[in-house]
């Protein structure tokens, strides 16, 4: 093959679409319903990194005590997906690119410049000299050809994420030792921002050989600023200081040796118990804070911080296949018919944002589409009369003997989940809609998603970059809706992919989601957001560009 000319340079700026939320005084949150009782929250916002009256200089040392929600999956880098496993894994692995959190930009991290060729196949990194992983070899070019070829083959299986990253991936060329070109049978845009992704962190050579079992419970090794000293399942992760780390990202707030000594991460699944330990100096940070445990972290001098996920917002899903969602007008009149602002203000808080879109607002290319959204339960029920849905003895509305029954499928991942939809039920039966909730493990949503059977699909999925769509939507990805192709959505969601050009792509993009919408294939509900809490004297804990922990700025104040 001949290489196209180069393209670009370093650093390539994507669509600056950066919000990030500042801590405020917490505003109290209204509280309505018996329903919200359990979950009324009180208002907490917060910055991107630990702020207070923290000292001039930082104070190198100490263990920090982080207290997670639930219990990491693993800690591979390429195989775990929820927040809590990346709080652990993220800190031993870096990417080949970091994307600034602000404003979205790709910047250098291992690779400290590339180039893209004109039809976005060939993506030629220039690595970083004089990294090294924790075991004290070299990384170089093989390294990152061993990490994609074994994620674009045998451990594909267990970890989607990084595969649909790598889709149509040929092969990496490593024409020396610090330089590697990754190429691909079409055009790819959304590479460049997957490369600052923990799922396609660069581990070295040996660990590709590893079983993926093995690697979930610590057999990796990264180039990251802390190691792994032990990993229990289902009780926690120990991590130290990596001695003589000096290639942080850019936008880290210094270079050099991470500043703590050491993070014990435990797993406490009662959020009080998180906050009390908070509280009497058991933890230094806490995951999960939820509402009404916000007045106890603040109480005792701490703050909490928060940040809005990017990506896909918590969203229905409706499945095509099965009545009354394979009805259009149905879903069309849902759109209208839930108060998403009522949502905030009575079962979460203002850490959290109704949805606004397809796309959450913090995601590079999403579009404002909130007066397509705005609660209209009229007009949801002008839309269900002209589609012969008439209101039933019951309220609950008939067409042709058949109610107006619909049932989601949802796992309590987030704590507010329930209340959420329980409170949307209630707005929909307004308008004659009777949805019934379906609460699974894990597991067997699991079963549920691969063997069709649901009506609505709730969940949501973390990402900054547009082109989450193209996997959650399109016909040849996730397609929960288990629809056929189509001459629109799908054509729009892959030209995404083959445009270089950030305006174009995000135009191309915009009008990708006001078609999902026409077609009603997502009721979008509300933006999911972290909400950390951490001690007075902790300072520098960050969040990345997809609101997930980065502790190598983070610092506790010694005596």
């Amino acid at each position: 093959m001949v290489p196209n000319p180069p393209r670009r340079t370093s650093p390539h700026r994507t669509s600056p679409q950066r919000t990030i939320s500042r801590r405020s005084h917490a505003a109290p949150a209204a509280v309505a319903t018996a329903l919200a009782a359990a979950l009324a929250l009180t208002g907490c916002s917060g910055p991107e990194s630990a702020s207070g009256a923290a000292p001039a200089e930082p104070t190198p040392g100490g263990t920090l005590r982080f207290a997670l929600g639930a219990a990491p999956a693993g800690v591979d880098p390429q195989q775990v997906g929820s927040n809590v496993s990346i709080y652990v894994a993220r800190q031993l692995a870096d990417s080949l690119t970091d994307q600034d959190p602000e404003t979205g930009e790709i910047q250098p991290w291992l690779a400290e410049s590339w180039e893209v060729s004109d039809d976005l196949t060939r993506f030629t990194f220039h690595l970083r000299d004089g990294v090294t992983f924790s075991d004290g070899s070299a990384l170089d070019a093989d390294d990152v050809r061993a990490s994609f070829d074994a994620i674009s083959g045998d451990l594909g299986a267990a970890a989607p994420l990084a595969a649909s990253y790598l889709a149509g991936y040929q092969e990496t060329e490593v024409p020396d030792p610090g330089t590697a070109t990754v190429v691909f049978d079409e055009p790819n845009a959304q590479f460049l921002q997957a490369t600052s992704t923990v799922s396609l962190a660069i581990l070295a050579e040996e660990t590709a050989e590893v079983d993926p079992a093995e690697r979930l419970q610590g057999d990796v090794i990264g180039s990251g600023p802390f190691v792994l000293e032990s990993y229990t399942q289902d009780q926690g992760a120990v991590v130290t200081r990596r001695e003589g780390y000096d290639w942080a990202p850019e936008a880290a707030e210094h270079q050099g040796d991470a500043y703590l000594e050491r993070i014990e991460f435990s797993v406490v699944p009662e959020s009080g118990v998180r906050a009390g330990g908070l509280a009497s100096d058991q933890f230094d940070a806490v995951g999960d804070v939820l509402p009404q445990d916000v007045p106890q972290v603040e109480g005792s001098g701490g703050e909490v911080l928060t940040r809005a996920n990017p990506g896909v917002p918590f969203v229905l899903q409706p499945n095509l296949t099965r009545a009354p969602l394979d009805d259009v007008e149905v879903r069309r009149a849902l759109l209208v018919a839930i108060d998403r602002q009522e949502l905030v203000d009575t079962v979460l808080s203002d850490a959290f944002a109704p949805a606004t879109g397809i796309l959450a607002s913090t995601t590079p290319g999403y579009a404002d589409l909130s007066d397509r959204l705005a609660f209209d339960p009229e007009e949801a029920g002008r839309i269900l009369d002209d589609a012969g849905w008439t209101e039933g003895p019951d309220g609950i509305r008939v067409k042709d003997g058949e109610p107006l029954e619909i049932e989601v499928t949802f796992t309590p991942v987030f704590t507010g989940s329930g209340p959420v939809l329980e409170l949307v039920a209630q707005q929909l039966r307004a308008v004659g809609v009777d949805l019934r909730l379906r609460q699974l493990t894990a597991a067997e949503q699991t079963t549920a998603q691969d063997s069709g059977d649901y009506d609505f699909y709730y969940y949501n999925v973390t990402r900054a970059d547009a082109d989450i769509l193209r996997t959650q939507f399109s016909t040849a990805q996730r397609n929960l809706s288990l629809r056929e192709p189509d001459d629109v959505v799908d054509p729009l969601l892959d030209e995404q992919l083959g445009e270089a050009d950030p305006a174009t792509r995000d135009a191309v993009v915009a009008e990708a989601q006001e078609a999902l919408l026409d077609e009603g294939l997502a009721i979008p509900l509300f933006e999911l957001s972290q909400s950390i809490g951490v001690r007075g004297d902790v300072h520098g804990v960050t969040f990345d560009a997809s609101s997930r922990l980065l502790f190598h700025d983070a610092w506790i104040e010694q005596e």
